[in-house]
């Protein structure tokens, strides 16, 4: 090797150990598509509702998405799940016992269709 100023010259029989090759792979726009997140929109038909009331998530995506969602309560949590219909969409109902009034109730939704999945969330507040 000699050295040039700022640059290092390098043998040919070196360069050719340094070539790559970039191929693009067949499918890569079916890759593409993969990667690309399911689409998700979650709200509550109620954002305020009494204990002792049923309320539901309702939830907006992909035809037959499988969906999954998780009430984060003060306490405790709890899991419904549920599959949206041809439209993409669903309706997953919580009944509401004695929850603690005026704490947040954050829902995480989940969506899953083959090898896609998003993410969405919406929130209620119960009271008394």
């Amino acid at each position: 090797m000699k050295h040039i100023g700022s640059l290092i010259a390098v043998p040919a029989a070196a360069a050719a150990l340094l070539t790559v090759a970039v191929v693009p792979a067949a499918n890569a726009s079916v890759t593409a598509a993969a990667s690309k997140p399911l689409p998700c929109h979650a709200s509550m038909n109620n954002a305020k509702p009494r204990d002792y009331t049923d309320v539901d998530v309702n939830v907006a995506t992909a035809s037959a998405a499988r969906i999954t969602t998780v009430a984060h309560y003060k306490t405790t949590k709890t899991t419904h799940t549920g599959t949206a219909n041809r439209k993409g969409d669903a309706s997953i109902r919580y009944y509401i016992s004695g929850a603690t009034p005026d704490f947040k109730v954050v829902v995480s939704v989940k969506v899953t269709s083959g090898n896609r999945t998003g993410s969405c969330s919406t929130s209620f507040v119960p009271h008394r």
